[in-house]
């Protein structure tokens, strides 16, 4: 496995890969778990070589403490990546991708600012921003990303619609813990009976899915929800939305088609999210 930590050497490197054949991407922030290594599996199972990014990127942290908080496992993931077969880890730092003066962005106006670009403001315009210079550096065939991150996935099939970006995106199921809970590398920050209470997002995506397939309004789910999360002492939630699968726009009454529900639950240190895609 070839490691690499700048553009050029990227580049020199990628220059010998497309003789495998086509080439699939895996963007992450490292503190690997089976939920990344999913996403590898996929990209395996459809190309010749998989490369894979380690880099947390500083522009879609809003609190700098966030940021400075997240777990770095550099030595753990860089085994995990070579024991699942990857051909090359770009492994930049900051400067690398954001040199001095640079001033360019990518944001979708809309999809990036409604909710929960709302809960984390500018979070997606640093997605966009950093994925297109990721796609732009490697150049690969495809990029693979977990459905756990909704709207995110939804941003950067947008972004490389618009932007005509030769990338194709594929979705990769949410992989969870034996309890429910979605695999985050930000789980191992939970503290105490958060852990345990965090449970309750997936519970509460099990209870309105159940809701929703009874016929049952998004008001009425809605509010379910919001007591199931609201009866767990350490989990506030921040973010409730319930939105049509294909428009991403906001739907009331009783569902007619399928539905996107994305719940944030901010805990005292960790922000997580969730996700379930119903079909009524």
């Amino acid at each position: 496995m070839q490691i690499c930590k700048t553009v050029t050497e990227v580049r020199r490197t990628m220059a010998d890969l497309p003789a495998q054949g086509s080439v699939g991407l895996v963007t992450t922030m490292g503190a690997l778990h089976a939920g990344h290594m999913a996403l590898v599996a996929a990209a395996r199972a459809d190309h010749a070589a998989v490369v894979a990014t380690i880099f947390v990127n500083p522009t879609q942290f809003g609190d700098p403490k966030d940021l400075e908080a997240y777990p770095r496992t550099e030595d753990a993931d860089l085994a995990m990546l070579k024991d699942a077969g990857v051909a090359m880890v770009f492994l930049p730092n900051a400067s690398e991708i954001y040199p001095e003066g640079e001033e360019t962005i990518v944001e979708t106006t809309h999809l990036a600012n409604i909710l929960h670009g709302v809960v984390r403001p500018g979070h997606f315009r640093g997605v966009a921003t950093v994925v297109t210079k990721l796609f732009n550096i490697i150049q690969p065939d495809a990029a693979y990303f977990g459905e756990k991150d909704y709207q995110q996935l939804a941003v950067i099939r947008r972004m490389v619609t618009d932007l005509h970006i030769p990338v194709q995106i594929h979705g990769v199921p949410t992989v969870r813990e034996a309890d429910g809970l979605a695999m985050s590398s930000r789980n191992i920050r939970l503290v105490g009976h958060e852990r345990s209470d965090a449970r309750v997002l997936y519970q509460s995506l099990t209870v309105a899915e159940t809701m929703v397939k009874e016929g049952k309004t998004v008001e009425l789910v809605a509010e379910t929800i919001r007591d199931i999360i609201g009866s767990r002492r350490a989990a506030t939630l921040v973010g409730l939305d319930i939105v049509d699968a294909a428009a991403f726009a906001h739907v009331t009454g009783i569902p007619t088609h399928p539905i996107g529900i994305m719940i944030a639950v901010q805990f005292k240190n960790v922000l997580l999210i969730d996700q379930k895609e119903i079909t009524p």
